[in-house]
């Protein structure tokens, strides 16, 4: 009987050291394709209890994170903000490859929950409204770049970032790189390029760089040449001293 256990082992050994190869390469192929499902951790063993817990282990994570995005939709009915915000950072822990999650809880974050702050009337302070409208603002934009992190492959939450940079903090470059990066996808919606020109300009030292790329998307054709980007390129040509050969073409009388 004392020797089944050694030879047990080096058994187990022995297929692991197979099989290890095969591992390796099914992970590797599995982070390429962004098939990154987050952990089980205690961490989401008490957020959900034991009960929904033991659902997520036996793959009822889909059905799940749909109820609790309902419970959080009535949170947000009853601007239970704290609340609200638990419950998406569940429902996105469960669902990281879904985009309306992320979406949609940021949006509620930076743009529902911080409208609200400012304007509590249960809040007499200025100064502690604002803090706490900023506050919301920077949750919103951590479900943005949480969400990215989990699927930097697909343009949609990129789009969303630039906007909440742009709208709300108003950092024109780092809406202008999140436009980029997300009109870098074959996938992406036109106006992406044209909104990364447009801040793009709107960023000290990068207006050269902003009138090129717009340049560039105005001689792509007419699908491209809306009334605003052509006149911030007529703007930008005189701000940047074009010479005149190398404007725009003049609108005919009457066009």
């Amino acid at each position: 009987m004392t020797w089944r256990l050694p030879a047990a082992c080096a058994l187990v050994l022995a297929i692991g050291a197979a099989t290890l190869p095969l591992q390796g390469r099914i992970s590797e192929e599995a982070a390429q394709a962004h098939f990154r499902q987050t952990p089980l951790t205690l961490g989401l063993r008490e957020q959900i209890g034991q009960s929904g817990f033991l659902a997520a282990l036996s793959g009822f994570r889909s059905p799940l994170a749909a109820i609790l995005w309902i419970e959080a939709h009535t949170a947000w009915e009853n601007t239970e903000w704290g609340r609200m915000a638990g419950l998406f950072n569940t429902v996105t822990t469960l669902q990281p490859r879904s985009l309306p999650y992320w979406d949609m809880s940021a949006w509620h974050m930076a743009w529902n929950a911080s409208i609200a702050a400012l304007n509590n009337t249960r809040q007499p302070s200025e100064a502690l409204r604002i803090r706490a409208q900023r506050g919301y603002i920077a949750l919103g934009r951590d479900f943005l770049e949480r969400g990215i992190r989990n699927n930097p492959d697909r343009p949609q939450l990129y789009i969303q970032l630039g906007v909440l940079l742009r709208d709300k903090l108003e950092d024109h470059c780092g809406a202008a790189e999140a436009f980029l990066k997300a009109a870098s996808f074959p996938d992406a919606p036109a106006y992406a390029a044209r909104f990364a020109g447009y801040e793009m300009a709107k960023c000290p030292g990068r207006e050269r760089e902003a009138y090129d790329h717009l340049r560039a998307l105005y001689e792509k054709g007419e699908s491209q040449r809306l009334p605003s980007l052509v006149n911030l390129l007529r703007e930008m040509e005189i701000k940047l001293a074009i010479p005149e050969s190398q404007r725009l073409p003049l609108p005919l009388p009457g066009s």
